[in-house]
């Protein structure tokens, strides 16, 4: 199995491989003590606290509110949902026993919220006048992977979750798309994910949902990674909660529920869309550090280390996030490998000369320009354009792998061969027999009916039955 230097598997020789090692390599994450547990380092949480810091933001622009809910959960208030009970048993962590006795009712670790959430909105809302209810929480989740990976799937892991309640189906249908292109944007615009969003299909649905919208991303070995999710609940959660209003008539009416969410498989997804043999490739907008500055003093010189000090306050001045790398016990060329393992968009090589010549060397994480010499004085300014262009670029470049790897299908050879490296658009008919039949023999499923894309007609590329959605759903592997 090919390797580089620092003991990395190619990406081309066995994908999974490589994910494992890099994430641990690069610092973002540990193994937690329980099985299935993760533990995020530094590196990995600061990345979080970026893109939370961003989704939070655009949450708080659209006028909801943060509250938080208790992580135990009466084992009854699962039970109030059928299809939600159902969909989620298999990955319920129980407790059953506190303070040294049985309890009277088992309490379920928080796997989601939606149960606990509508209890106390039908507590909170009475009167047409307390909708719409715009709720999110920041939390943590428990279930029980059988199969953990790391940020991926683990049994526990951080995320958001919106949950929404309103007057009719419109307005919470309104709601269900907010999020929706929410977490568009902040794919496109912050992680530079090219995703395509979509409708789930019946069998795919969100256990208890009406609908289930998602935005599925493409990742370097062409499999797909659900990256956030929006759900429209009509009032099945309201109906098992009694979450009413009085309306203007005068007449009682159920409420009609959203709930969302997006989760740390984005981290995941981050490394999985940009990464190469080398390891990380961090957009500029989620990096931890977008500069890092490596003083190359030979044997100690001050000089050298104050200018590098210095440099970092400036570029922090303007904007960018710099570290400065003065471990005195590494050699450069290490901490060169180094961070191009831990994915920073651009480092500066200090030395002697450099600062003599009132220069830089510059090299990026991604291209063919190697390293260049920039003038010291000029970085504060140029540099801020260099990681924005940066950041176009690694869009670009997935958007380009993404296309490329995503074929229009109408036979079945033509499906089973594209599914085995990337994604088929095909024609289906929309049964959950037909797309478990799909599965079993490529191991694709239905990703999700894109929203965008030209209405066509013809027979499922199964079973031959009628098409269920008047245009092409998207199959692949997927995460």
């Amino acid at each position: 199995m090919a390797r580089d230097e620092r003991g990395v598997t190619a990406q081309s020789e066995d994908f999974a491989a490589w994910y494992n090692e890099v994430v641990f390599k690069a610092g973002l994450v540990d193994r937690g003590p329980a099985k299935g547990t993760m533990v995020i380092r530094p590196y990995g949480y600061r990345l979080w606290e970026l893109l939370q810091s961003e989704i939070d933001g655009r949450i708080k622009a659209t006028g909801h509110e943060n509250a938080y809910f208790p992580l135990l959960i009466p084992e009854s208030y699962l039970s109030r949902e059928a299809e939600h009970v159902e969909g989620f048993s298999p990955e319920l962590a129980v407790v059953t026993h506190a303070g040294g006795k049985e309890l009277e009712e088992a309490l379920v670790v928080r796997p989601t919220s939606e149960t606990i959430i509508g209890e106390m909105m039908a507590k909170w809302i009475s009167s047409h006048r307390d909708l719409p209810l715009l709720l999110n929480q920041w939390a943590n989740v428990v279930r029980w992977e059988l199969r953990p990976r790391m940020f991926l799937r683990t049994t526990e892991f951080l995320w958001q979750e919106g949950h929404t309640a309103h007057i009719d189906e419109g307005d919470a249908r309104r709601e269900t798309m907010l999020a929706l292109d929410l977490y568009h944007e902040v794919a496109r615009d912050l992680a530079a994910m090219p995703v395509v969003a979509g409708e789930k299909t019946p069998g795919e649905r969100f256990a208890g949902a009406v609908a289930t919208f998602t935005i599925e991303a493409m990742m370097r070995d062409g499999r797909a990674l659900q990256s956030g999710t929006s759900h429209y609940m009509g009032t099945n959660f309201a109906t098992a909660f009694d979450i009413r209003f009085t309306g203007e008539s005068g007449r009682e009416e159920l409420c009609h529920t959203t709930s969302w969410g997006m989760s740390t498989r984005m981290i995941g997804g981050i490394v999985m869309t940009h990464g190469d043999d080398k390891g990380l490739v961090f957009p500029p907008r989620l990096a931890p550090h977008q500069v890092v500055i490596v003083p190359i003093t030979r044997g100690g010189s001050a000089a050298v280390e104050e200018a590098a000090q210095q440099l970092a306050q400036r570029l922090r001045a303007a904007g960018v996030r710099t570290h400065v790398d003065a471990r005195p016990q590494l050699t450069p060329g290490f901490k060169y490998n180094d961070w191009e393992m831990r994915g920073v968009p651009i480092r500066l090589e200090l030395g002697p000369r450099d600062l003599e010549a009132g220069t830089a060397m510059m090299v990026k994480r991604l291209g063919d320009e190697g390293k260049q010499a920039v003038a010291i004085d000029s970085l504060p300014t140029v540099l801020p354009g260099i990681l924005d262009e940066f950041q176009e670029y690694l869009l670009a470049r997935a958007t380009k792998f993404r296309d490329e790897h995503t074929r229009v299908v109408d036979t079945w050879d033509e499906f089973a061969a594209a599914v085995s490296t990337g994604w088929a658009l095909a024609l289906h008919c929309g049964t959950p027999a037909c797309e478990d039949d799909i599965k079993a023999v490529t191991a694709a499923t239905p990703r999700c009916i894109p929203l965008e894309g030209d209405p066509t007609a013809g027979a499922c590329v199964r079973c031959g039955a009628a098409s269920a959605y008047g245009k092409r759903v998207i199959f692949g592997r997927a995460y």
